[in-house]
């Protein structure tokens, strides 16, 4: 059953974020009209082609006229130059929100530029792939998965509900959090894993006793599984560390502690300890089946099909 929710929905950036809500957005009839736009010609020209939105147009500006939702899909670091941009030309009463991964910087970037007649619930969508770009997404790469919103002081609990069924209607959850809070809470679940990955992926290219060959050929699960999160937009995770650095920093700083105690355990042959260790951290990938947010299906729940 479809359920329009929005007159006409904007998507600044048409990456994959942009392109599976485009999906999920048609999927369910959420939205009379879906207009979207990218900074890149090619972006657009490729979005025009297989027909990802409604209507393509050329800048933000002209994307967000009439709209009654406003999506900035873009990368954390553009955020403030497209808020700047498109402010003037807010339909009254339209609410804006993002995607982006930190909120606290993001608030802040776009919080600023917007007129008083326009609400600002800012979101994150927690879901992904290692893929970007406007064919990378699919309508169902919300299904089941978090969003959180945190709206900002003086927000209108109307839109701010209105915004959480929107989200629904993607197939995510829903979930209210404060700006910092969200940014710690994302700090140790996703951004200082991906760190980790880059960092071990990075160790393994310098380590010229163990060749490429010998990398790419002998992958076990978990090395591969480094791989596909280190292949994310760099663009993206670059702009996530400079824009929330106090809850990154934080987070490594406990990692490298707790790295410490483990190295310091196979030094001194603490089995006991190691053994203990990995008890207690196997119970959170329990935890994780059980709510659903992956299955502990092998191969890590990945189908062979692309």
């Amino acid at each position: 059953m479809s359920t329009q929710i929005y007159n006409r929905v904007a998507l600044i950036g048409l990456g994959l974020i942009a392109s599976s809500m485009a999906h999920a957005t048609r999927r369910a009839g959420l939205a009379g009209e879906i207009v979207g736009t990218s900074r890149s010609a090619e972006t657009r020209e490729i979005a025009q082609e297989i027909g990802l939105c409604d209507r393509i147009v050329d800048t933000a500006a002209e994307a967000v006229e009439g709209a009654d939702l406003v999506i900035l899909c873009v990368p954390v670091g553009a955020m403030e130059a497209v808020a700047k941009e498109i402010a003037p030309h807010l339909a009254e009463g339209a609410t804006v929100s993002d995607v982006g991964s930190v909120k606290k910087a993001v608030i802040a970037a776009i919080a600023p530029h917007l007129p008083p007649h326009a609400q600002f619930i800012p979101g994150h969508p927690l879901a992904g792939t290692e893929h970007s770009g406007p064919r990378s997404g699919f309508a169902e790469l919300f299904d089941n998965r978090w969003t959180i919103l945190t709206p900002v002081e003086g927000a209108d609990p109307q839109a701010t509900e209105k915004l959480r069924s929107y989200w629904e209607g993607l197939g995510a959850n829903v979930d209210e959090m404060e700006p910092d809070h969200h940014d710690l809470v994302l700090a140790v679940t996703s951004h200082c894993p991906h760190l980790i990955a880059y960092t071990m992926v990075g160790v393994a290219d310098d380590l010229r006793r163990v060749t490429d060959s010998e990398v790419i050929k002998y992958s076990a699960a978990g090395f591969r599984d480094f791989t596909r999160i280190a292949a994310s937009d760099p663009t993206m995770w670059r702009d996530v560390f400079l824009n929330n650095k106090e809850a990154t920093l934080e987070i490594l700083g406990r990692f490298t502690e707790e790295l410490f105690a483990l190295q310091r355990a196979i030094r001194t042959g603490d089995g006991d300890e190691l053994f203990d260790y990995f008890t207690r951290t196997r119970a959170i990938r329990r935890g994780i089946i059980e709510a659903g947010q992956d299955t502990d299906a092998p191969n890590f729940g990945r189908m062979s099909k692309k």
